[in-house]
């Protein structure tokens, strides 16, 4: 396998479980929220604030996946 190959098949990788792993975070914190706000609707404004900085906080991982894919990518050629 060359070595072009091998950076594209592991920039894919990363950026793939990236994906998966800031999905399935996501769907974790909004389901909390979400059940947060069942047991207590009056405290509604500092849950949604606090989900709201948790799921940027979880999207930036794939954005740094994919940063570091094309610096990978980039070096190799």
């Amino acid at each position: 396998m060359e070595l072009g190959a091998g950076a594209a098949i592991g920039a894919a990788l990363a950026v793939g479980l990236a994906a998966l792993g800031a999905g399935i975070g996501d769907g974790m914190v909004t389901g909390s929220a979400v059940s947060s706000l069942a047991r207590q609707p009056e405290a509604r404004g500092s849950i949604m604030t606090t989900m709201f900085i948790s799921v940027g906080l979880i999207e930036a991982m794939p954005i740094i996946a994919v940063v570091i894919a094309f610096i990978l990518l980039g070096s190799v050629s």
